[in-house]
């Protein structure tokens, strides 16, 4: 891949990087800032629920920073964009879709066909 492109690449998984920590950091500071002492059970519970909710998603954020960071590390060291199983090109409109892949579209697709014949 063009030093060009991998640039882009870089810049795409750095700005999103950036956009997820800032979301998580307003995550933060809303749940340290709520003062809300709810009388009612059920609007305790409600709270309680949106704030689990709101969490599980941080914590796959955070997931999908590491991967993302994991990409960033492809790019510098000359690995980005090839497969991981078949050693092959990883097609740019792929890479565009999602950044952090690290398997060909063939190769994905026949490890989703064996989870699925495994009832995974």
């Amino acid at each position: 891949m063009k030093p060009e492109k991998l640039e882009i690449f870089k810049n795409l998984l750095n700005q999103r990087i950036d956009d997820l920590l800032n979301e998580a950091s307003k995550t933060v500071s809303d749940m340290t800032d709520e003062k809300e002492n709810f009388p009612d059970p059920n609007d305790r519970a409600s709270l309680e629920s949106e704030r689990n909710f709101e969490l599980r998603i941080r914590d796959r954020e955070r997931k999908l920073i590491r991967k993302m960071q994991e990409a960033i590390q492809r790019i510098e060291n000359g690995t980005f964009g090839i497969c991981d199983r078949c050693g092959g090109q990883i097609s740019e409109k792929r890479l565009m879709a999602r950044p952090v892949t690290t398997l060909c579209i063939e190769c994905k697709t026949k490890e989703e066909r064996l989870e699925k014949q495994r009832g995974e």
